[in-house]
């Protein structure tokens, strides 16, 4: 199951369970549509895998199963990069 993670990697934006601006890689590394398409062109700067939009999880199965609530954040912020193969 999804970990439904609240911010963006790069700029620390609020991303709720039910925001449809959240993207995020296999990894669950998650970032703003913002960030994803115009920092990171759409590549996880973690592990090199491709970015696409969260789904989401209903209201009724988030009562079951809430998002996280622990934040993650690059503190130096994010940039395009060769993932560490």
């Amino acid at each position: 199951m999804l970990e439904l993670r609240p911010n963006c990697e790069c700029c620390d934006r609020d991303l709720p369970p039910q925001s449809p601006e959240a993207r995020i890689c296999t990894f669950e590394c998650t970032f703003c549509a913002d960030c994803a398409d115009n920092i990171l062109k759409g590549t996880c700067p973690n592990c090199g895998g491709n970015l696409v939009p969260r789904p989401l999880r209903p209201a009724a199965a988030l009562l079951r199963h809430p998002a996280s609530s622990q934040r993650v954040l690059k503190p130096q912020g994010c940039t395009a990069k060769e993932p560490i193969q």
